[in-house]
């Protein structure tokens, strides 16, 4: 039996998923069985020691035995691309949501944040980790007009290790996956709030432009958080995407 796999972003948890997979529980698609995924390190699950990129996937398709369409968001989204260049005969398909290559801004990559913000926020987790996501949840769904509900919504989360946080922050400092990504041959959806504070529009340009089999759609006025601002609108998008032609 085919599934639809969710890896979650950075300092979130797998039930952010539950707003968009609720509905596509309830919608008829060539995948049945829906999987919530937890990070390695959230939930109270295991994490690899050093928590490095490579270690992550690895751990995260230990037991996937068949083929599968992975869904990915923000950090979830660039581990997936890992994941399907580094085991691609474990991913069949790929949805990427607030999807960006490098996500810190680099010489030739400006699409991104800068890593001196990005060491700020590393600094704010190590004083006070629950004070510095609640501000983060916040950040990342600004400009968003349902920014309200959608903080709400991510705001009942459970910390991760104080180890598998910084590991994450460290996974987003280096990991920059352009050089793969022309070589990422599996059918993509990418899906990107054209309000995206954190990764600009731009950064799915590119990868639409880049990736050999990738379809952009927009959520036009979401943030980072699309698939809660918008979850009927997201659905209808995944399902529409994933009905035989």
């Amino acid at each position: 039996m085919k599934k639809l796999v969710f890896w979650h972003g950075w300092g979130m948890r797998s039930g952010a998923w539950h707003p968009l997979t609720t509905l596509l529980a309830d919608r008829q698609t060539d995948h049945p069985t829906l999987e919530l995924a937890s990070l390695p390190g959230y939930d109270g699950t295991p994490y690899p020691a050093p928590y490095t990129p490579e270690a992550v996937v690895d751990a995260m398709l230990a037991e996937q035995t068949q083929p599968i369409t992975l869904c990915g968001w923000s950090l979830g989204a660039l581990l997936a691309m890992l994941a399907a260049h580094r085991h691609p005969e474990k991913i069949e398909k790929l949805i990427l949501i607030s999807a960006t290559p490098s996500f810190i801004q680099r010489t030739d990559w400006s699409h991104a944040i800068s890593p001196a913000m990005l060491t700020e926020f590393s600094a704010a987790i190590r004083a006070d980790a629950e004070s510095a996501l609640k501000r983060f949840i916040t950040l990342f769904n600004h400009n968003d007009p349902h920014a309200k509900e959608n903080v709400r919504e991510l705001g009942n989360f459970t910390l991760a290790p104080q180890a598998v946080l910084q590991g994450g922050l460290d996974i987003l400092r280096e990991l920059d996956v352009r050089h793969m990504v022309s070589g990422i041959p599996q059918p993509t959806l990418l899906i990107h709030g054209t309000r995206d504070p954190l990764m600009p529009l731009a950064a799915a340009e590119w990868l639409a432009a880049t990736l050999p089999d990738a379809t952009l759609k927009t959520v036009a006025e979401a943030a980072h958080a699309p698939f809660i601002s918008e979850p009927a609108y997201v659905a209808n998008l995944i399902t529409a995407w994933l009905e035989p032609s």
